[in-house]
């Protein structure tokens, strides 16, 4: 059985993405830093809850160590936790680049030995076309107009970190995606976004490619996203 941990998975793109890797067979393992919404989440899709705060190291470290006991490997780590906010000052610099890019970080960091156990190890991160230089400076595209500094500097930096991983470990699939703009609590009071169904199928697929599948990139739903 394919093990797979979310990261954020208690609600919108990532809860979704959960329900549907467990309708593929998978076990998933929901992770979330409120373990009572956590743990309803898990178990209205047959999922397992662990307790991840990515912005702790020793809550990162302990929910790797539940999933090392209890399953001795890793085959799917999907990084989607992360905050958005129109705040931009100091302290709330800190907190988004902790969440959004750090947190990155700490539960790569944690998951690759349990990662490097797995024949056909894969790694999502759920980041931004808000972090693509191309589409930020493109008049024809919706970021051009967008004032996001912070979300938009972190996803960037997040992708980066998945390209750097990519290069360092070269028996794991490690790729960036944007799942599409959705309408999930991060976005309340933007309007047009499309259902979390469909912005999770684009992670799903992402995370159930072949051993021929990419590394190295940002993608969207139609392949491979300048950035």
């Amino acid at each position: 059985m394919t093990v797979t941990l979310i990261t954020g998975a208690n609600r919108g793109i990532g809860h979704e993405a959960a329900r549907q890797l467990v309708a593929l067979g998978h076990q998933v393992y929901v992770g979330a830093r409120d373990p009572e919404r956590g743990e309803r989440a898990a178990a209205e899709i047959g999922a397992r809850f662990v307790q991840l705060d990515v912005t702790d190291d020793a809550s990162v470290a302990s929910a790797l160590a539940t999933i090392e006991s209890e399953e001795g490997h890793l085959d799917v780590l999907v990084h989607n936790a992360g905050i958005l906010t129109d705040e931009v000052d100091g302290p709330t610099a800190l907190r988004v680049f902790d969440t959004n890019a750090v947190g990155i970080v700490r539960v790569t960091e944690a998951a690759l030995p349990l990662l490097r156990r797995s024949s056909h190890a894969v790694v999502v991160t759920v980041s931004s076309s808000m972090g693509s230089f191309w589409a930020v400076t493109n008049p024809e595209r919706m970021e051009y107009s967008v004032p996001a500094a912070l979300y938009a500097a972190s996803k960037a930096a997040a992708t980066m970190l998945t390209l750097q991983y990519a290069k360092a470990e070269p028996t794991i699939k490690l790729n960036a995606l944007e799942p599409g703009f959705t309408d999930t609590e991060l976005t309340a009071g933007m309007p047009g976004g499309r259902p979390v169904e469909i912005s999770a199928k684009t992670v799903v697929e992402l995370a159930t490619i072949g051993a021929d599948g990419p590394t190295g990139t940002l993608q969207d739903e139609s392949g491979v996203l300048p950035w």
